[in-house]
């Protein structure tokens, strides 16, 4: 343990103390969220980042603990384990590096090696192998043996060739050393498969593609697996470009590795023969497939990384607040859907009207609108933006100039999620009697007033911040989205008395049954006048208690504290700040100055230190304070609904639905939302897309390019780029084409020249590159 906890610290840049004292709370059961914001003292206040990297590593690290151990006795029972294997493993690092060393003590059906050793043929490979002055037929006759399946020379031959390939292929060093060559200089290539180019359209970018595989960015790679995985593309890895008779880089590396030299010896022609076929029957496939997980695997992770980061922007977006609010689900044939909420999200009304085509009840609808909107004094009208959205915006522009009186605001909002809510068993239990359709529209109004609260109730995985979503690994994805999820509701804590069981059920500490339990406990009996007053719901012990408390809200209860994030732990502290300041609690609550003034380190002591005093002092000041910012809505130009409305040089407004490494996705009222590459993002450099926008934030963008046919709108934050030119920025990328998501590679002619080159067949290899140059 004490090596993992090191490692670990390492790669955060921590002290090892701080994370054996972080490890120790996750295993007695302590959360994320709980650790960040009332630990401080005993981690040494490492954040939620730094402790979710920290809980990812360690179940790594401990998965490959127990594997070792696995394979320590494995080979410990085979009586094959050494004191230099033994030290070989205990070393490794990474789980294909274990698995490496374990290889040729792995059980296995019987290989031709095998078959070949069970013949007797190891005999003659080792002598050909140690000895390359014999001559291969003539020691090979010496093994033909019927009876033993070995039935002439070539079969010897063969037999002992494929004992040499196996015994080369288990190598772990070798492996390590032609992973390592391949991972730096091989290509990624990407061919259309023959007769597929117009049903995978969407992948012509990938077509004829090359780049490093060192180089390939993970929404790259994902697309060329996607395109594998549909049969449109085939993928390979490549190194060089090898000539007819010559030998592969790799080839050279085998043979300098295991000692085989082309000396003009009887075997030495038999042995290079083993080689070739090491590389291109056992190892190539072998290595491309393992280089192709770690693609894979490093990709998803960004993946992850990305839909992560996305979630966390949105969860956190700006609510309109406690507002009364029209939700309109937009449709076509079937109508649009009406629901309307009161400031609490408690549904009032609802109805289904139908002012497009083919009904075009438009006037009819405006006056149903206008009379609900005056009935339930509707503040807000939140407009889903899927099918019809922009017919339907427009109606509701109508409504609010024909009715000024109202005083109503219109707001696009991303329905992303809503018919996987209302299809949902929780949106059923709300709404029994409901029609699924007029859920959806609940569920729109809703997410404007509180995105956080609303957006909970969906798996994340539905809400659409993400790409290749469905490509990646979904246990990793719930997993990582899950703590976005946790993070975010614990970062503004919920009003115990109004919380829904969904919003509960995020808190730390809490589950479904405990939120359940909340919920019937406060409907039996009444809001909870205390935090106190949660322990005698039923279940909620003390352990749950520490580790939820601090983020549930008590609003205008018995102790004004319970309405703060200040734990109930630290109660005594807040009192004898009081007592020492001779105000009572109340009194110090929002006094800003005179808290600013104080100095925290009079008031620390054995339990409290200066980071959680500090941070009590803060949540004094601006108690329960709301983290998320203030809300602001976008504008879409009049007359631009339609990709054909677009052309290059309109500047728009927009609103970012999706931001990855490279770039970001805005939504202009068109349907299709369009990419700001992020060489188009920022004037001056940037290294990560999120540095200059977030999921949520209000742009203004200059169509740069549309391209109709594949849909694909292409957006600058730069007001100074023209459509149409290439422009130079401080990415040296094509400033003329946001939308171009391809960043071709050049295709890299030398990339052989890097294998090793000390013997003779090194020597055949560097002179047929020569001959090719000329």
């Amino acid at each position: 343990m004490d090596s993992i906890n090191s490692r670990i610290a390492e790669e955060l840049g921590v002290r090892p103390q701080q994370v054996e004292a972080a490890v120790g709370l996750l295993d007695e059961g302590s959360t994320v969220p709980f650790i960040a914001r009332y630990r401080k003292e005993v981690t040494g206040s490492l954040d939620d980042t730094q402790l979710r990297h920290l809980e990812e590593r360690l179940r790594y690290l401990r998965e490959l603990d127990d594997r070792r151990a696995s394979i320590l006795s494995s080979i410990e029972e085979q009586g094959k384990l050494t004191p230099e294997l033994a030290r070989e493993i205990k070393l490794a690092d990474t789980k294909t590096r274990l698995e490496d060393l374990y290889l040729p003590y792995k059980q296995k059906r019987r290989t031709k090696g095998q078959i070949a050793l069970e013949a007797g043929l190891g005999e003659l490979a080792d002598g050909l192998f140690n000895d390359p002055t014999l001559a291969p037929e003539s020691e090979a006759a010496r093994f033909v043996d019927a009876e033993k399946g070995v039935a002439d020379v070539k079969a010897a031959l063969e037999g002992a060739k494929y004992i040499l390939m196996e015994r080369f292929a288990e190598d772990a060093a070798l492996l390590d050393k032609l992973r390592s060559f391949l991972k730096q200089e091989s290509v990624l290539s990407a061919r259309v498969v023959a007769g597929k180019e117009e049903e995978g359209a969407k992948f012509r970018d990938y077509f004829a593609h090359d780049e490093l595989l060192r180089n390939a960015p993970s929404h790259r790679a994902l697309a060329i697996f996607r395109g594998r995985n549909e049969g449109v593309l085939s993928a390979s890895l490549k190194v060089g470009e090898e000539l007819p008779g010559t030998l592969h880089p790799c080839e050279v590396m085998i043979g300098n590795h295991v000692g085989v030299e082309n000396r003009s010896r009887p075997a030495d022609k038999w042995l290079g023969e083993v080689v070739r076929w090491t590389w291109k029957v056992k190892l190539y496939t072998h290595l491309e497939t393992d280089l192709f997980g770690e693609l894979r695997d490093n990709a998803e992770g960004e993946a992850i990384n990305v839909f992560a980061h996305n979630l966390h922007d949105l969860l956190l977006a700006a609510p309109a607040g406690p507002r009364a609010t029209l939700g309109f689900d937009p449709g076509l044939r079937t109508g649009c859907k009406i629901a309307v909420v009161d400031a609490t999200g408690k549904l009032l009304d609802y109805t289904t009207v139908y002012p497009h085509a083919p009904k075009n009840d438009w006037d009819r609808t405006i006056s149903i609108m206008a009379a609900l909107c005056a009935k339930h004094s509707v503040e807000l009208i939140a407009i889903g933006n899927g099918t019809a959205s922009r017919e339907s915006d427009k109606l509701v522009a109508e409504l609010v100039k024909k009715y000024p009186a109202l005083k109503i605001t219109k707001i696009m909002v991303s329905e992303a999620g809503a018919s996987v809510y209302s299809a949902s068993e929780l949106a059923a239990r709300e709404f029994p009697d409901l029609d699924v359709s007029i859920r959806g529209a609940v569920s729109i109004a809703r997410r404007l007033q509180d995105p956080l609260a609303e957006l909970v109730k969906i798996d994340p995985k539905s809400i659409g911040v993400g790409q290749y979503q469905h490509d990646v690994s979904q246990l990793k994805l719930a997993r990582g989205l899950d703590a976005v999820v946790e993070d975010c509701v614990n970062a503004v804590g919920v009003d115990v008395n109004t919380a829904s069981v969904a919003l509960l059920t995020r808190i730390s500490g809490l589950n479904a049954t405990l939120a359940q339990n909340i919920v019937a406990h406060r409907d039996a009996n009444g809001p909870f006048a205390t935090r106190a007053a949660l322990k005698k719901v039923s279940r909620l012990g003390e352990k749950t208690f520490e580790q939820a408390a601090g983020f549930l809200r008590v609003m205008n209860g018995d102790n004004p504290l319970d309405a703060s994030a200040v734990h109930p732990e630290a109660y005594p502290l807040v009192q004898r700040i009081a007592a020492g300041t001779d105000r009572d609690i109340r009194s110090l609550i929002g006094d800003s100055s005179f808290l600013k003034r104080l100095d925290p380190k009079k008031f620390t002591d054995e339990s409290f230190g200066l980071p959680t005093v500090t941070d009590i002092l803060q949540e004094l000041d601006k108690p329960g304070r709301d983290p998320r910012p203030e809300f602001k809505t976008a504008t879409f130009q009049d007359g631009v609904e339609d990709l054909k409305d677009l052309e290059p040089g309109m500047i728009l407004e927009g609103v970012v639905t999706n931001v990855t490494n490279f770039g970001a996705f805005v939504d202009i009222g068109v349907h299709q939302d369009g990419l700001v590459h992020i060489s188009a993002l920022s004037e001056k450099f940037i290294k990560d897309p999120r540095e200059a926008v977030k999921a949520g934030d209000v742009v203004k963008v200059k169509v740069m390019e549309v391209d109709i046919p594949r849909k694909r709108v292409g957006l600058s934050m730069r007001m100074g780029d023209t459509p149409g030119e290439k422009v130079e920025g401080n990415r040296g990328g094509n400033r003329g084409n946001g939308g171009n998501r391809q960043q071709q590679a050049p295709r890299p002619r030398e990339t052989a020249t890097a294998a090793p080159a000390n013997n003779a067949m090194a020597s055949l290899f560097a002179n047929a590159k020569q001959l090719k140059k000329k």
